[in-house]
């Protein structure tokens, strides 16, 4: 009788474990999936170029601020090293760096700052150019 007993037991128990292991997995499995689709969503959004304004920081230099600020975004320093093009500290204070449309909300929202836009690239072409300059003789 006693090893129907502890036949019965370890039976039990691994019906238990089994019932567990099957919870813990159509719980978590969401989750992953859930995870892998916000991942996919950031990959596929295409980075751009913008420049960063942010306030001229105080007992720190500009280019530690700009990494921490921007790491706070992108999850480590590696890859706000990575992103980084270029550090404005003379005429303006701030950087330019290669961000998602989510990644510039989400830094849009950090202390120091100030705006986020896009950058552009214009050309001057024209008649009025070389007539100015004297370029066109």
């Amino acid at each position: 009788m006693k090893e129907s007993t502890g036949s019965s037991i370890s039976f039990l128990a691994i019906a238990s474990l089994v019932l567990v292991l099957f919870s813990t997995v159509s719980i978590v499995s969401p989750m992953a999936e859930a995870a892998t689709k916000l991942q996919e969503a950031q990959e596929k959004e295409e980075a751009a170029v913008n420049i960063v304004y942010v306030a001229k920081p105080e007992g720190e230099e500009p280019e530690a601020f700009h990494i921490r600020t921007l790491a706070a975004v992108l999850g480590s320093e590696e890859a706000a090293k990575d992103s980084l093009i270029y550090h404005y500290k003379h005429a303006a204070s701030g950087f330019s760096a290669k961000l998602t449309r989510s990644q510039v909300e989400e830094l849009s929202k950090q202390p120091g700052v100030l705006r986020v836009v896009p950058s552009k690239t214009v050309s001057l072409h024209g008649s009025r150019v070389s007539a100015v300059t004297n370029l066109g003789m």
